[in-house]
């Protein structure tokens, strides 16, 4: 019976890890061709410089539990990734400067001139449609939904489960704006939320809130939440202009030589960018679609960022580097680039920063 329980419990882990693990490819808008984008398909989207490759459960689990991969063991070491308490008290009366708090992974609280955006929000103990399975929380979000100001609008990357977390997204509900890559409109508004409240972006999108100028921007990444909405919804990056200042947030992403430098090209100035440095082991596994510390650094150059925080680190066991791995991977790299350790850095969970 126990043997029995185990299979199951498998099944249904490797259910839950692979909309959080497999990828390849979709979706864009103002300013295009005619003709259909290259990040369309018929049923969805893909990514237009990714070879398609099928990587699907069986290979995930063979690699995972059948292979010589080990997977670091995040639960003994979590302590090694440093927090801090967050200064609520700047969170909710901030100076004139812009000011980011990294609430823990991908979750980046973003306020500047009255205006407060939040990406990615993720408040569960686990990136899974079930409770008791699935990536576990090491971390901590540094902030409970509670603590949060009053927020303007909310940014999506895309759909899989530690960057869209149907618990957090009924908490925070039709109280903001939610914007999403296309297709997950439904989703949202099946979850509750007001769809008045929810807009569709394609890449290259554009939408102008008072003195907010919100661009979803390309990504290479993928979509699911179940074995059979696989690239249905596109996945993207974001642009924040907020009346002077222009943040860039990454999500989810592998690298390419093209879209991070059209995304440089695009914008004249990027004066702070957001940029995931977890989740990229093993290599052959992973790196179409999750960038490792020195394609991270090489985005920070193709988009001509005058400044990069590192997110998505130290949280989740998605991946099989140590917890701690990707800070020090990062500063190697920085180093390798000649690059100034303070023009890409790395924050402790709960750090309310000001950028000059």
């Amino acid at each position: 019976m126990l043997h029995r329980l185990a299979k199951i419990h498998l099944i249904l882990f490797v259910i839950a890890a692979s909309s959080l693990l497999f990828g390849c490819i979709y979706a864009q808008e103002s300013g295009r061709d005619e003709e259909q984008p290259l990040h369309y398909t018929e049923d969805g989207f893909q990514n237009p410089y990714v070879e398609k490759n099928k990587r699907g459960f069986f290979k995930y689990l063979k690699m995972r539990y059948f292979s010589n991969e080990e997977f670091a063991d995040y639960e003994a070491n979590a302590h090694k990734i440093p927090r801090t308490e967050p200064d609520l008290a700047a969170i909710h009366n901030p100076p004139s400067d812009l000011q980011v708090t990294w609430i823990g992974h991908a979750t980046i609280l973003i306020q500047y001139r009255g205006v407060n955006i939040l990406t990615d929000p993720m408040f569960s103990d686990r990136a899974s449609p079930i409770s008791f399975l699935g990536p576990k929380r090491y971390n901590p979000p540094a902030l409970q939904i509670k603590d949060l100001p009053p927020i303007d609008c909310i940014v999506i990357s895309h759909s899989h489960y530690d960057h869209l977390d149907q618990k957090t997204v009924q908490q925070i509900g039709s109280g903001t704006k939610w914007l999403v890559p296309l297709g997950l409109k439904k989703w949202f508004v099946k979850a509750g939320v007001s769809a008045e409240n929810v807009m569709e972006f394609d890449w290259w999108d554009v939408r102008q809130f008072e003195k907010t100028i919100i661009t979803a921007t390309p990504a290479q990444h993928w979509s699911a939440r179940s074995l059979w909405d696989r690239n249905k919804t596109l996945w993207a990056s974001w642009m924040l202009q907020i009346d002077d200042k222009t943040i860039w947030y990454s999500g989810d992403t592998g690298y390419n030589p093209y879209q991070f430098k059209e995304i440089g090209a695009k914008f004249s100035s990027i004066n702070l960018a957001l940029i995931s440095i977890g989740a990229y082991e093993p290599r052959w596994f992973m790196k179409d679609m999750h960038i490792n510390p020195e394609e991270a650094v090489q985005i920070h150059l193709d988009i001509k960022a005058e400044h990069s925080i590192a997110v998505q680190w130290g949280t989740f066991r998605l991946t099989s580097e140590p917890i701690d791995d990707p800070p020090l991977k990062l500063k190697e790299a920085l180093v390798k680039k000649s690059i100034p350790p303070g023009d890409f850095e790395f924050l402790q969970i709960g750090e309310v920063k000001p950028i000059q």
